[in-house]
């Protein structure tokens, strides 16, 4: 499946959840399509996306603020775990992407999310 045809749900879903959550979704998607990505790194990267777009945990995400805390720390966790596949290219395809989903955003967003890692 190409990114571009998501669909309108996952659309209106990243621009719910802002730039830095959509940020941290993107590394993940793209650190996964790196060849050099071994497959214990991707079985993470699996976990952590499928969680965060599963429609069980749509409700509790309709509370303003804390309802995406459990996406971040889900989130948050894979990147910390694979964050040796995460280069300058997987960063840079996702800061473009994001940008193009939900429009011109702040770089501090990024540098946050980058500095964690």
């Amino acid at each position: 499946m190409k990114l571009d045809s998501i669909g309108t749900y996952v659309c209106k879903q990243v621009k719910a959840v802002g730039a830095k959550i959509t940020y941290m979704a993107l590394l993940l998607y793209y650190a996964y399509r790196r060849k050099d990505t071994p497959s214990w790194a991707k079985r993470i990267i699996v976990g952590s996306i499928a969680y965060f777009l599963s429609p069980i945990d749509a409700i509790p995400d309709l509370t303003p603020f804390i309802g995406f805390t459990d996406d971040w720390s889900v989130l948050a966790f894979g990147l910390v775990a694979i964050a040796c596949y995460i280069d300058d290219e997987v960063r840079q395809l996702a800061r473009d992407k994001t940008r193009q989903w939900i429009g011109s955003s702040d770089e501090s967003d990024f540098d946050e999310v980058d500095e964690m890692l």
